[in-house]
């Protein structure tokens, strides 16, 4: 048995949710678990319809519990959850109505400012009820291009009080990319923001508005948010008709909330996958699904209690956002930063987690890998008395990395490695405080998720390294993709590896502890720095270009991490000049976003295919970290993967 790197001490485990769980079910439903965390995954598991309403009860949601708990279906998609119940994410959001702090927010240049629960009630009072003025009804869509800023949970919050159906991109996306993604689902409203700040440089949104209303004809209104502690900024008159925030929110509007509810399995918001074969797939997240998976995360899984500090990094573009905005159903006051985490000084996110007596401390494994390698020491710097839960997640925490987070931020603090993502938005593996923390592992599977590794033919694995899957349904699965005839691409996504088991694509372990380790992806998603990203957005660019006759594109494990490898074969008379190089990264950044640019950019001769022409993406990754590829015999070219081999830039 490996030792482990730390457990929490048996008084203060009294006092967590997870143990006044623990005795909630024990009562109500005669489970004696003996806070044995297995025993009651195993309960969760066995009895979904009950689990799932305790989950309900002991967080106390707001809203009409219909008498059938769940409508089941051979078809694991097809099953549904409360089918006749009803509420609003925006009511249990918006519990408390005091002068208590509900947001804080931080820019990198040390801009700060907060949000009563009153003024946010007010707030969304004021913006819902002017959509709900300007026709915007249950079912329709509401998109953002926003910073990490209170105005966008505002809209988000105002969007789910109407019952309509929110969407959102983080303002580091091109404009083709946002294109690609609000073109699909045709909301009525953008909230776009006049510009954001970026490791010291300001960075206009607003020029891009035409091109997006252009191209974007379903949008009829566009609000203007200026950037927290800025002047808005001088635009052009726009063929549309566009409103300052600002004045909406000084108007003489209607301020009380008028709540729509919505059914349990209606949309609440829609999540835009890694696209790899086109356009990104618009995944619809149900409502009571997002609350209750959230709530048995943050509550139960993580501890967050009423009055906590809870902050993660992230944009409003990842899931971690709306993971993080569901904090406020707890009671918890949400904390945002937006900018370079490490603008000036490496710690920058610890010194705000020190000013505000943070108890939830959000970020990913890359942040923390990086932070050991420049030799950072949190603890010698700052207060950090009040941190409870460190939570990792965007990509796998090394083993060095959970031995720095004991040894140089704090000792006695619960690390919590998770991960799941964007499809579900949600996590199928993550923290308890039933169970020890090892160094490289994730503790367990989330209660109620019956996840597993399944070998290439389906059989249950473990130490060694197969699928995750999920065997049975649960409440944050989508409730469909948008414009999805006969659900072809959903089951596509998730059901086509193994029949009627969710395949998630990633590579992971469960080890002999009772825990897992996630590998990284086994399909073509790029995930560098933990985001996920598709290569249809990096393809689309480089296909452009008259120099580039095709490419591919795969995530080279380096450093802990994935950096983005492009190799492209060129057309006769071209060679592959730093001009070239530049062109198409430029593009790329551009067009797609940042993250999306390659690391390196590789001249090859020829691209391996299948025989009926697809790229094999995979099959090229495996080839230069020296693993063994499958399905050699359906390629076309087999030989074409030598060229990969032994290439210096690749160890550079």
């Amino acid at each position: 048995m490996k030792t482990y790197l730390w457990e929490i001490n048996k008084t203060k485990l009294k006092k967590t949710n997870l143990a006044l769980y623990s005795d909630f079910i024990k009562k109500k439903y005669k489970i004696n678990s003996d806070n044995d965390f297995n025993e009651i995954w195993k309960w969760s598991i066995n009895n979904p319809k009950i689990f799932w309403k305790s989950i309900w009860d002991f967080t106390k949601v707001r809203g009409n519990l219909g008498k059938v708990l769940l409508k089941e279906s051979n078809i694991f998609h097809k099953n549904r959850f409360f089918p006749n119940t009803t509420l609003s994410y925006a009511k249990n959001l918006l519990k408390k109505n005091n002068e208590e702090k509900s947001i804080i927010f931080k820019s990198e240049n040390g801009y700060k400012t907060n949000l009563s629960w009153k003024s946010l009630n007010l707030n969304v009072g004021k913006i819902s009820n002017w959509m709900r003025s300007s026709g915007i009804k249950k079912g329709d869509r509401v998109s953002a291009y926003l910073p990490n800023i209170p105005e966008t949970v505002i809209a988000y919050i105002s969007t789910s009080a109407l019952g309509a159906i929110w969407s959102s991109c983080s303002p580091d996306f091109g404009t083709s990319a946002v294109i690609d993604r609000f073109s699909q689902i045709a909301p009525k409203i953008l909230f776009i923001g006049d510009k954001y700040f970026y490791n010291g440089k300001k960075i206009n949104i607003l020029e891009r508005l035409s091109e997006i209303i252009n191209k974007v004809p379903s949008i009829k209104k566009v609000v203007i948010v200026p950037y927290p502690g800025t002047e808005v900024e001088k635009n052009n008159k726009f063929k549309i008709e566009t409103y300052n925030w600002n004045e909406l929110i000084n108007s003489k509007n209607k301020s009380k909330i008028q709540y729509v509810m919505s059914n349990f399995n209606d949309p609440l918001t829609i999540l835009f996958s890694s696209g790899t074969t086109g356009k990104p797939k618009c995944i619809c997240h149900g409502t009571g699904g997002v609350l209750l998976q959230h709530n048995k995360e943050l509550q139960i899984h993580s501890d967050v209690r009423e009055n906590d500090r809870v902050f993660y990094f992230t944009t409003c573009g990842w899931m971690m956002w709306n993971w993080l905005i569901s904090s406020l159903t707890s009671g918890a006051t949400i904390l945002l930063f937006d900018g370079f985490p490490m603008y000036k000084k490496d710690d920058l996110l610890f010194e705000f987690a020190s000013e505000e007596k943070v108890t939830l401390f959000g970020i990913s494994a890359k942040y923390i890998d990086t932070l050991n390698n420049n030799r950072v020491v949190p603890k010698n710097n700052y207060d950090l008395s009040s941190l409870r839960t460190i939570c990792s997640t965007g990509s796998p925490l090394s083993k060095d990395g959970f031995r720095y987070v004991y040894d140089k931020i704090k000792k006695d603090v619960h690390l919590s490695s998770i991960s799941g993502g964007t499809d579900i938005v949600s996590c199928f593996v993550l923290g308890n405080l039933f169970q020890p923390v090892y160094a490289g592992e994730i503790q367990n599977r989330g209660l109620g998720m019956d996840v597993d590794i399944f070998d290439e033919k389906g059989s249950s694995i473990q130490n060694t390294k197969g699928e995750l899957v999920c065997k049975k349904p649960f409440p944050s699965m989508p409730i469909k993709f948008w414009n999805d005839e006969d659900d072809k691409k959903y089951k596509a996504a998730y059901f086509e590896k193994y029949k009627n088991v969710w395949y998630h694509g990633d590579f992971a372990k469960k080890t002999s502890n009772g825990g897992f380790v996630i590998f990284g992806r086994s399909d073509t998603t790029l995930n560098p720095g933990g985001v996920r990203l598709g290569t249809a957005e990096i393809y689309n660019e480089v296909e452009k270009f008259e120099a580039v006759q095709e490419s591919i594109v795969i995530g080279q494990s380096w450093k802990n991490d994935i950096r983005i490898i492009l190799f492209v074969v060129l057309n006769k008379g071209y060679n592959l000049t730093s001009e070239i190089k530049d062109k198409i990264k430029k593009a790329i950044k551009t067009n797609a976003s940042p993250r999306h640019v390659p690391s390196k950019i590789i001249s090859i001769l020829e691209i391996p295919k299948t025989k009926n022409g697809k790229l094999v993406e995979l099959a090229v990754k495996q080839c230069i970290e020296g693993e063994a590829i499958k399905n050699l015999e359906a390629l076309a070219n087999p030989d074409s993967l030598k060229q990969f081999k032994n290439i210096k830039e690749l160890n550079e």
